[in-house]
Formats: structure tokens, C-alpha cells, sequence
């Protein structure tokens, strides 16, 4: 299956570098460039992309605002946050808004092409200690609830220990040997987590799970 990939970044030199990169491997299509937010929506309604490329800073509607748009649609893409700095704040806003993950600019091509696909494959592209380090310095800043209190009475005990250790950015693995199970049984878990709380994927879960109160920041330091 080829997976349709939307460029937005307002340089061009950084979208055609994307470009060469991603059309180079057989299974990646790139459906078009977009140098704003603005015509970033105009392309995803005309071009229907899976994975959409968004720089966080760009002229006009940025990307996070963008972000917001599009996953609100009916039939949102997937969407990556671009960004040159790590751990911005743009990027807590940006996954509050729908975006399934983050990825730094320099990032290399080998690990581009495998972000594409993890995320165009359903999963969220965050790995638990960048979970950890972005929601612990941002969400202290940002704590309106996005959804009832009442959405965490929809999981069972076992659901909530695992959303709980989510949040506090474990792996599978790691919940699996906390909880003394097997990592197929924490996909079902984490699966049922998704269903129940109207999630896309386990970035969303997380937030979620920091605007209910379920868990809180670290204190800084």
C-alpha cells in the first residue's frame, strides 16, 4: 500500500530535501507542498494525504493552527510536527491539537521514512522518555480540561493503571513487567483505552490523561 504524504514548511530548500528523500522509496508518495498553513488545508482537501509533514513556524496560519483544522475534519490525516528546536512549547499545543508525534528537522532520512510509516500504520510517534520530558515541562502551563472528568469512568481499574503508566511515559514492555503481564495483553489494553476514551492514538491518550487530573507534572527543578 502507498502511503500519500503532504510537505508544509514555508522553505523550500527543506521541502524539496523531504521530497528527494521520500520519493525514493517505493511505498511513499508525495502528494504535494505547501508553504503555509492555509494551503496545507487547501491540499489535504484536494489531495487526500495519510501522513502530513507540518512545520510548527510558518507565515500566515502556522502549523499549529493548521493541525487543529485538520484533525477537526471529518476525515483528518495523520500529521507530524516538524520543528528545529526540541521541546518548544508549540509542540505541547500541537499534539493537544491532534498531531500524532514530532520529529526534528535534521532528523535523518532512514528515520523519517520509518516515522511515516509507523504513524500512516496507526501508532503515535513519541518515544516514552520524549512523552515524559514534553508533557512534564509543558502541561504545567495548560491544564483546561479538553474533555468531562466523567470520560475516565469509562475505563476499568486495569485500564486506568495502564493509562496511568502511559502517561508517566512507560513503554509496553515496561507495563508489561510492572503489571506482570504479557505486551499483547497491554496492546489490548491500550487498544480498549483508545476505543473507550475517543482517542486516535497513545499521544492523545496521554494528554488526556494530564487534562483529567489523572496524573500531574513533575515539579520543575
Amino acid at each position: 500500500m502507498t502511503i500519500k504524504v503532504l510537505i508544509a514548511d514555508d522553505q523550500a530548500l527543506v521541502r524539496s530535501g523531504f521530497r528527494m528523500i521520500l520519493e525514493s522509496r517505493d511505498d511513499l508518495e508525495v502528494v504535494g507542498e505547501a508553504s503555509d498553513g492555509e494551503q496545507a488545508i487547501r491540499l489535504v482537501a484536494q489531495t487526500h494525504p495519510d501522513v502530513v509533514l507540518m512545520d510548527v513556524r510558518m507565515p500566515g496560519l502556522d502549523g499549529v493552527a493548521a493541525t487543529a483544522r485538520l484533525t477537526a475534519s471529518a476525515d483528518p490525516p495523520k500529521v507530524i510536527i516538524l520543528t528545529t528546536y526540541d521541546l518548544e512549547e508549540p509542540l505541547y499545543a500541537a499534539l493537544r491539537a491532534g498531531a500524532s508525534g514530532f520529529l526534528l528537522k535534521d532528523v535523518r532520512p532512514a528515520d523519517l521514512v520509518d516515522a511515516i510509516r509507523v504513524v500512516a500504520g496507526g501508532d503515535a510517534l513519541l518515544a516514552p522518555t520524549a512523552t515524559r520530558k514534553l508533557l512534564d515541562r509543558f502541561l504545567v502551563t495548560d491544564v483546561t480540561p479538553s474533555a468531562p472528568a466523567g470520560s475516565l469512568d469509562r475505563l476499568t481499574e486495569r485500564e486506568r493503571e495502564v493509562l496511568t503508566l502511559l502517561a508517566r511515559g512507560s513503554s509496553n514492555a515496561e507495563i508489561a513487567a510492572r503489571l506482570v503481564v504479557t505486551e499483547a495483553t497491554v496492546k489490548t489494553h491500550v487498544s480498549a483505552i483508545l476505543r473507550k476514551l475517543e482517542v486516535r492514538d497513545r499521544v492523545q491518550a496521554v494528554v488526556l490523561a494530564y487534562d483529567l487530573g489523572l496524573v500531574r507534572p513533575r515539579p520543575s527543578s
